[in-house]
């Protein structure tokens, strides 16, 4: 009797067990604030209504002068703030003796076409954000890129890009309204180009940390 041959199951290689430990890690911080969209609204379109309609043909871009110092927003920055020295401080840094300012914060309006290029921020800033207004279908996505030169250098191809792993270049969020995005001033971010007829239009904001004097100093500090 003609007895049917089972097919030859090749065992997978074993490899040694490693525990696996990640270190250096590339952090954001997202929270979703609604109750703050009215307030920052209408500063930024007092502000944006200064610049006029008129739409560059090459940088379909209109941007306002900083307004972190407006009263109108004052419990907007109060929450950024207050998040930002609890964000520094979850990552591992002594905050007891700093405080953060919130150095500036613009309202950025992407017409169609548009895009932010890859970047960082220098200039003292350790973290940077974005809170999100107005957000169309097909509009821009927010993009963080690995910012390490090293690994970009010799990638491999990665098995899904549309999922996030360790060999993933880079990450992207989809921006809606009330949606803020924190993360450090070093972690190169971008916008993809904008696809909607109607324009995207979102905060962009920089934090730096200064020392606390009042705390660091043993003896009052004249202010000339």
């Amino acid at each position: 009797m003609f007895k049917k041959r089972k097919a030859k199951v090749e065992e997978p290689v074993k490899q040694p067990e490693f525990f696996t430990f990640n270190y250096f890690p590339s952090a954001i911080y997202s929270s979703k604030k609604p109750e703050f969209i009215a307030s920052v609204s209408e500063v930024s379109d007092e502000l944006l209504s200064k610049i006029g309609n008129d739409v560059h043909e090459l940088y379909p871009l209109h941007q306002t002068e900083s307004f972190a110092g407006d009263s109108r927003v004052k419990d907007f920055c109060s929450y950024v703030g207050h998040n930002a020295w609890g964000i520094l401080q979850s990552q591992g840094y002594a905050m007891d003796n700093f405080n953060v300012t919130l150095d500036a914060m613009w309202t950025q309006k992407h017409h169609k076409h548009s895009f932010m290029e890859r970047h960082v921020h220098g200039g003292g800033h350790q973290l940077v954000g974005f809170y999100f207004l107005e957000t169309p279908e097909g509009c821009s996505r927010a993009m963080f890129h690995d910012p390490r030169c090293g690994k970009v250098q010799i990638n491999l191809p990665e098995q899904d890009m549309s999922i996030a792993t360790p060999a993933s270049n880079a990450i992207n969020f989809v921006p809606e309204p009330g949606l803020m995005l924190i993360t450090n001033a070093w972690l190169p971010h971008s916008f993809g180009r904008h696809g909607s007829d109607k324009p995207i239009k979102f905060v962009h904001f920089n934090l730096s940390v200064g020392y606390n004097l009042a705390k660091t100093c043993s003896t009052p500090v004249e202010v000339v």
